[in-house]
């Protein structure tokens, strides 16, 4: 099936999340409250967790649900073919403290380009458990309407075929694991793209940092890394530096 795809008409994407304050303790105390709640819930624990433990547990967890989280970064990958039909990449990132203008720049792209999925697809490393789902709920969040490509509430798995998730592809059907995209470059060969921070270090860089360009060239190379990945599945040659164009934001 891969083989049969025009990597042109495939979007790759990754987002990078953070907390939704800074801390525990800029929360308003009704969130305070849910998210002890939930910290107790994810740690497993049967007994009740200390203050400090609630607020360390945001700290590291918060980012990762998107009812106490949102997003700073949405980087995409556009393949096209120049005039000798060598196909190069151009890497974008929607990035700010606004999620909301993330959110905004990202689907009006959609909108623009990709309004068919029938003929488009968007991939990512695993996109089906997290990136999609957390993108539509902070575009709810947001007040938001989805364009076409997200607007996937109610479909049947054969309505989201657009969707294309290389962790699924990996798996092979095997459910009972997770496969890292930095594992699967070191295993088939290509640049890995944890090579200045990882997602563990995104909250710090930017609530401590403010460094959202930062976040958008690591999150880009987690977009780079993807199309390369595809390409193998495709047993296609893989991008070479001269062959990547970073468009900016």
């Amino acid at each position: 099936m891969l083989e049969q795809i025009d990597i042109a008409n495939v979007l790759f994407l990754d987002i990078e999340t953070v907390s939704g304050q800074a801390s525990f303790a800029d929360m308003p105390a009704d969130l305070q409250e849910l998210w002890a709640y939930k910290a107790k819930s994810i740690s497993k624990s049967t007994e009740e967790l200390t203050a400090e433990e609630v607020a360390a547990n945001y700290q590291d967890r918060a980012a990762i649900y998107a009812e106490f989280g949102k997003i700073v970064c949405i980087s995409v990958g556009a393949i096209h073919r120049d005039k000798d039909r060598r196909l190069k990449i151009r890497l974008k990132s929607f990035a700010s403290d606004d999620e909301k203008e993330v959110l905004k720049g990202f689907s009006e792209l959609l909108t623009q380009y990709y309004d068919n999925p029938m003929k488009y697809f968007l991939c990512g490393h695993n996109i089906k458990e997290f990136d999609i789902p957390y993108t539509c709920r902070r575009m709810v969040v947001q007040g938001l309407s989805f364009p076409k490509m997200l607007d996937i509430t109610g479909k049947k798995p054969w309505e989201t075929k657009h969707l294309l998730d290389t962790m699924e592809l990996w798996k092979f059907g095997d459910r009972k694991s997770y496969t890292s995209l930095k594992l699967l470059a070191a295993t088939l060969g290509f640049p890995s793209p944890k090579d200045d921070i990882d997602g563990s270090m995104v909250g710090r860089v930017f609530w401590e940092e403010n460094d959202v360009d930062r976040i958008a060239h690591y999150c880009e190379k987690d977009v780079l890394a993807t199309a390369q990945l595809f390409l193998r599945f495709q047993l296609a040659p893989l991008l070479e530096a001269d062959q990547i164009d970073h468009v900016g934001r």
